[in-house]
């Protein structure tokens, strides 16, 4: 992209922040311009968000259920995967996903939780439940 080319959108999610870009300059080198946000970019990150919060909405439900563990929950409100929760912590990702059954969850060593409760930025409490109230399973 050219240094004239910028995209100055002013996107709501930068919230009047603006952001370096890597750009070519008038003499073909790189160089950085601020922009102010990419329609384009918005769109994306809406629907990043959105569907991080239908995938905690579903995890929710299958937790209430019994069919997976709060881990699930906890991961997709702090946005992230099962791939960055892996790397975050660093276990394999089978590993993680096997701490989504309840069974084996539950067994889990306080070394393991209290390595996912510093990732996601909860207690080991908070990471072992479910939210108990303002949360409808059912949106």
């Amino acid at each position: 992209m050219k240094k004239t080319e910028v995209p100055q959108d002013h996107s709501q999610s930068l919230a009047g922040q603006r952001k370096p870009l890597y750009v070519l300059d008038e003499n073909g080198r790189y160089t950085t311009e601020l922009s102010s946000g990419w329609d384009a970019e918005e769109v994306v990150l809406h629907q990043a968000l959105e569907q991080f919060q239908q995938q905690a909405k579903d995890a929710l439900r299958r937790g209430i259920a019994g069919e997976t563990s709060p881990l699930e929950y906890h991961m997709y409100t702090k946005r992230m995967d099962v791939t960055v929760l892996a790397q975050s912590t660093g276990l394999f990702k089978w590993q993680v996903k096997r701490h989504f059954k309840p069974a084996v969850f539950h067994r889990l060593s306080t070394n393991k939780l209290s390595r996912y409760a510093y990732v996601l930025g909860l207690s080991v409490d908070e990471l072992q439940q479910l939210p108990a109230t303002g949360v409808d399973a059912d949106e």
